[in-house]
């Protein structure tokens, strides 16, 4: 018997958070996710869903706040769900970050695995150096950017936020005004018609290079060039415009095709000792500052050494191997985004490095090819899948030969701790240091360093 009612109000106390920071509370022992809560409030809840095994609920009133609370700065905070954790104070966020990879680790793996303190930010604002806004009409059927509302396609105009780098909102709010002084059409995503469907900003954290992107469902708009001039004459740091043509009805951003309207189609960042080329379909680490702090924790911990051939999966632009680079015999990166991989052929060559190889390919065939018909062996893997985590392919090859030393990188400490248990058998796993890389949302990197127990 379920002890609570749909659009019924309780008092409940929050005994912990979930892995998206909700608050948790139990009626005669039956789980209620309650968002926006924090441990140890008392709070009046309406319960807005009832399953078999749990129940949602929504906070009608705080009884007894946590001192852990803090008054939201941002207006449009509980609508967009883009920083989930607003209300609390940032030092807790990485208290609940560390709890919440414990409990993973504690629940999945047998031996007792120690979980370090999560490394923060010294100022976690305006920390992403990637801005995504969608255009869409609002009621009043004037154009609009912002973000999508939790969950939804319905389009929440942003004043300001406060994780997007600023000088990329008052780009893309200049682009605006372009597109209502024009009276340019929308895309809609129901019929398929209209003309601007996104702006992409990316910004080089240290070079302060920027690149606009207008993707378009179509191949050009009118008075391109007058959109240029203003661009280029309010904000000199901009180094490329690109039109990026996407036709399909899909809610994929960016499509396949790329224009340039303005410079050569890249911007350049600096990241460690390296300079990297950052073009519109490469992923690049949204928050460099705590990238540099991750790759040289992943580094160390690899103990690389002048004889030692490492493996860097899922390479990207190459970033890591080329950190890697300095330490070892030779890096071998592979990565599935072909133009990544020309990408990082090109960061090679920008910061004369040799000793790297860069493999364009699905990991899963290419590892395999690598292994058993090259016959080609190393001493270390890097790993930094995408949220999936590794198959299983992957894992049998890597455990076939039994490289000295595995680091993980990972961006779900879920998939994560169900892959460390795979290779728990052969190897020891030190401990897991995760790092704070979207300050204010659950979410958290994590590097777990595996070490072969016969060293």
């Amino acid at each position: 018997m379920v002890p609570v009612e749909k659009n019924k109000e309780y008092i409940v106390e929050i005994i912990d958070n979930g892995f998206e920071g909700e608050g948790i509370a139990k009626i005669e022992n039956f789980t209620i996710f309650i968002p926006n809560a924090i441990k140890g409030e008392k709070v009046k809840a309406l319960i807005v869903k009832v399953l078999s095994s749990h129940a949602f609920g929504k906070i009608i009133e705080i009884l007894e706040p946590s001192k852990e609370r803090v008054e939201p700065d941002c207006a449009t905070y509980k609508r967009c769900g883009g920083c989930s954790l607003r209300h609390i104070k940032y030092k807790e966020t990485l208290k609940m970050k560390q709890n919440a990879v414990t409990s993973l680790v504690n629940k999945t793996l047998k031996k007792p695995v120690k979980v370090l303190e999560v490394i923060g930010m010294e100022k976690p604002e305006y920390y992403r150096n990637k801005a995504q806004f969608p255009i869409g009409l609002d009621k009043d059927n004037i154009p609009q950017i912002g973000v999508f509302a939790n969950r939804t396609h319905e389009i929440i105009p942003i004043e300001k936020c406060f994780i997007q780098n600023e000088e990329a909102q008052k780009v893309a709010k200049t682009v605006l005004n372009f597109i209502k002084k024009n009276n340019s059409t929308i895309y809609n995503e129901k019929t398929g018609k209209g003309l601007f469907r996104h702006i992409v900003i990316k910004v080089g954290l240290k070079t302060k290079e920027i690149m606009c992107i207008l993707v378009i469902n179509g191949k050009s708009f009118n008075k391109e060039n007058e959109l240029v001039e203003e661009l280029t004459g309010k904000y000199p740091n901009i180094k490329t415009i690109v039109k990026n043509i996407n036709m399909k009805n899909t809610n994929v951003i960016l499509g396949l095709e790329n224009v340039n309207i303005y410079g050569d189609g890249y911007i350049k960042d600096i990241l460690g000792d390296y300079t990297f080329k950052i073009s519109p379909l490469s992923f690049y680490q949204v928050n460099p500052v705590q990238a540099e702090k991750l790759y040289n924790i992943g580094v160390e911990n690899a103990q690389i050494s002048k004889d030692d051939i490492v493996f860097d999966l899922y390479c990207g632009i190459g970033t890591i191997s080329l950190f890697m680079s300095k330490y070892a015999k030779k890096v071998y990166g592979v990565e599935i985004v072909e133009q990544a991989i020309e990408d990082a052929k090109e960061n090679a060559k920008i910061n004369n490095i040799e000793n790297v190889e860069f493999i364009a390919g699905d990991t899963e065939i290419i590892l395999d090819d690598l292994i058993n018909k090259k016959n080609i062996i190393p001493n270390v893997i890097m790993v930094d899948p995408p949220r999936k985590g590794l198959d299983n392919t992957s894992i049998e090859n890597i455990l076939k030969i039994k490289p000295k030393r595995v680091v993980y990188i990972s961006c779900n400490p879920a998939t994560l701790v169900r892959d460390l248990a795979k290779f728990e058998e052969t190897y020891d796993i030190s401990d897991i240091q995760p790092v704070d890389m979207f300050p204010f949302t659950s979410h958290v990197e994590c590097v777990a360093v595996m070490g072969r127990r016969d060293g």
